[in-house]
């Protein structure tokens, strides 16, 4: 299921899942943005399975950087609180590891996007950990061989706690693989970066 079965991109679900099962981070207001402008970006992140390649096309068509690449900055400090139904949503036993990568998707100088990614390492190959621990590719690229798809959630009414000061958009989704399986589950905060 890709992004764009979501329906309207701007259809606002009620907090389902990140109200008492949220990333404990700080609370934060969205900037006052041009409503088409969102529009058009939500528009361009639904094209994609991959947010990283939505955002590295986003990047490219607006000039942001030069070359557009997307990088995966790790973010120092405590890790996010596991939502309290991760298990479920991942679709693991008690006794499965999970993997945490918490990094700032960054196109040039500007950060794009703040991303929390729970995902299950048995899933990917011991390459595919190797580089999610010491590299800074984002993981979308580095699990793109597995063909997964993005199961949209929700947007989020209003950024969760963790999203930064300037979130234009919020979202929680499934990175699925083509067998079913749960690959990930991600909360994403898209900043105003995207349409500055």
């Amino acid at each position: 299921m890709g992004f764009e079965q979501l329906g309207p991109v701007l259809n606002i679900i009620s907090t389902l899942a990140l109200g008492a099962s949220a990333p404990t981070l700080s609370a934060a207001a969205a900037p006052a943005v041009d409503p088409a402008s969102v529009a058009a970006f939500e528009a361009a992140l639904a094209r994609h399975d991959s947010a990283t390649e939505a955002l590295r096309q986003w990047c490219e068509a607006r000039a942001i950087a030069v070359p557009a690449e997307i990088m995966a900055r790790p973010v120092q400090g405590a890790a996010a609180r596991r939502p309290a139904k991760l298990r479920q949503l991942l679709g693991i036993g008690a006794a499965e590891p999970i993997g945490y990568r918490h990094v700032e998707l960054t196109c040039g100088d500007r950060v794009l996007s703040v991303a929390h990614n729970w995902y299950v390492p048995g899933r990917l190959s011991p390459a595919m950990n190797l580089a999610l621990t010491t590299s800074q590719v984002p993981f979308g690229r580095i699990a793109a061989p597995l063909g997964y798809r993005r199961e949209p959630l929700e947007i989020l009414s209003k950024p969760p706690r963790g999203c930064p000061p300037n979130t234009i958009s919020a979202h929680r989704a499934l990175l699925r693989l083509l067998d079913g399986r749960v690959l990930a589950y991600v909360v994403e905060c898209y900043t105003a970066e995207n349409l500055r």
